[in-house]
């Protein structure tokens, strides 16, 4: 059997397993067990009842710490995504799986009807899929995959298979979807942001006309507590936002997108993290990837000037639809502070004054200025995230927020993808200690909550689902990733993907 028939030939595996076996009971075998049950063949659905399909940023999330165990595995996850893909560039946010019955889920197959309202933008076909987008990690995950097993990649050709889809997804984002003409992409849907039921979002969507109670059914409440969950008010705005954009055959622009259009520093950090990553497939690949590097560069001046409140010590969302001026804008166009207090002086909307995890984010940028991750960390650490005080995981939303709500899905509870970036931002930018105590505290809140979907940010309790899939996929890298940041027993650090563009030298440029 030659080099690549042995490589593949570790899909036809029936279960993954770690060699030698850890001890029955070890927080690494559980998190591989959570991953083994969520398999479905081609891709892991986040949870077996709540969400039944193959969903965007869960999957590169996933692809993270399956690389631990099966980086074949981890391959085929993100190839199964990137095949739903649309010819416009977008990457769905999810991808159904044609076994689930239709009332499994809502919205269903049925209800985004991708394969025709979606003909124009170019949907696929032989695969039914949502409309909308989820934010990008992917590039970042098929890097960090690669890197797991360079052989069975290269054997596989996965980065070149690859690359021209998450080239075309970035696209899709800094083209399409620059809705605010200041280089940063937008989201049409609070489900886009990924935290989908965020306070960041209640002023803009106070704007939009909610869908008859009667026009839908909400499957989400057969597996999760009503009071855990957004409202029906909030939900049936997500419906009838995601109606027009379906009705209006999924095309972008500022007046197709209808009344919700915003900036999130979230979403665009990971767009400029991947950006950096695919200047690294670029290069693995025989490219120099110093235009991606320097798209990378632009890309985080920007995020600093349209979002970025100095006062505050965050980054904040911008409401692209909100005028500017009136009695909730976050800024004046004349570059004085708005009743908010936010920067003033860039067109374009208004920043939102909700102060959410969002907004901390960008911490992971290897590049950032250093005065901008002083001041996150500060106000990570500070009263309204409390992070080592009051909490011992990262809030969602801001403990003195007149919304926070512990326990309702993302209006406080704290979740585990957005306290892995931010342990790994942190350690980025040299807050071991910090980092330490984040990582040990996801480790243990992670096992003692078997592996939950969220959990009490001050007390651990866990929220939605259990035994969900990017919580235990997260916790496997943790533990394959040494506290000193070093080179993990697969050797694959996570935000070492710009070491060489750092050090100064550009473009991928071997020293």
């Amino acid at each position: 059997m030659d080099r690549t028939a042995q490589l593949t030939a570790r899909l036809a595996e029936p279960a993954i397993a770690y060699d030698p076996p850890f001890p029955a009971g070890s927080p690494h075998l559980r998190a591989a067990q959570v991953l083994e049950s969520n398999w479905t063949g081609t891709s892991t659905v986040p949870s077996r009842g709540l969400y039944p399909h193959q969903w965007s940023w869960d999957s590169a999330f996933i692809a993270i710490g399956l690389r631990h165990l099966s980086p074949l595995r981890a391959q085929t996850e993100l190839e199964t995504l990137l095949a739903a893909q649309w010819a416009d560039g977008r990457v769905p946010h999810i991808v159904f799986n044609p076994s689930v019955p239709l009332d499994a889920y809502f919205p269903s197959p049925d209800f985004w009807r991708s394969s025709t309202a979606g003909r124009a933008a170019g949907a696929p076909r032989t695969v039914q899929t949502s409309g909308i987008v989820q934010p990008p990690v992917h590039a970042l995950a098929a890097w960090l995959v690669h890197r797991a097993d360079p052989g069975l990649s290269r054997a596989r050709g996965f980065l070149a298979r690859a690359y021209p889809r998450l080239a075309a997804w970035h696209r899709y984002l800094l083209h399409r979807r620059d809705l605010g003409g200041g280089s940063l992409a937008s989201v049409v849907h609070p489900w886009e942001q990924g935290m989908d039921n965020s306070p960041c979002w209640d002023a803009p969507l106070a704007r939009i006309t909610p869908a008859p109670a009667r026009s839908f059914r909400r499957a989400d409440l057969d597996h999760g507590a009503a009071e855990d969950r957004p409202t029906d008010l909030d939900y049936g705005r997500y419906v009838r936002l995601a109606t027009d954009y379906r009705d209006g055959g999924y095309a972008d622009g500022t007046d197709a997108t209808g009344g919700f259009a915003v900036e999130d520093p979230a979403f665009n950090a990971l767009l400029i993290a991947s950006e950096h990553a695919l200047a690294e497939i670029a290069h693995e690949l025989g490219a120099t990837g110093s235009a991606r590097h320097a798209r990378a560069e632009r890309l985080t001046a920007a995020l600093v000037e349209r979002l970025w409140d100095p006062a505050e010590g965050m980054f904040f969302c911008r409401d692209l639809r909100a005028d500017a001026r009136g009695p909730d804008g976050g800024h004046g166009r004349d570059g004085t502070r708005g009743p908010d207090g936010a920067r003033g002086g860039v067109p374009g909307g208004a920043l939102i004054p909700e102060r959410s995890v969002s907004g901390l984010v960008p911490l992971l940028l290897p590049e950032l200025p250093r005065e901008i991750a002083g001041a996150l960390v500060a106000t990570l650490a500070g009263p309204h995230f409390g992070l080592g005080r009051t909490t011992r995981l990262v809030p969602s939303y801001d403990l003195l927020g007149e919304a926070f709500d512990p326990h309702r899905y993302w209006r406080g509870p704290a979740w585990f993808n957005t306290g892995w970036l931010l342990e790994r931002g942190l350690r980025t930018h040299g807050e071991r200690e910090r980092a330490d105590a984040l990582r040990e505290a996801l480790l243990r809140t992670a096992e003692e909550s078997d592996f939950a979907e969220y959990v009490d940010p001050r007390t651990g309790e866990p929220c939605g689902a259990l035994g969900f899939s990017w919580t235990a996929a997260l916790t496997l890298d943790l533990l394959h990733e040494p506290p000193e940041g070093g080179v993990s027993r697969t050797g694959t650090g996570t935000f070492d993907i710009s070491d060489r563009h750092i050090k100064g030298v550009k473009g991928g440029d071997r020293p």
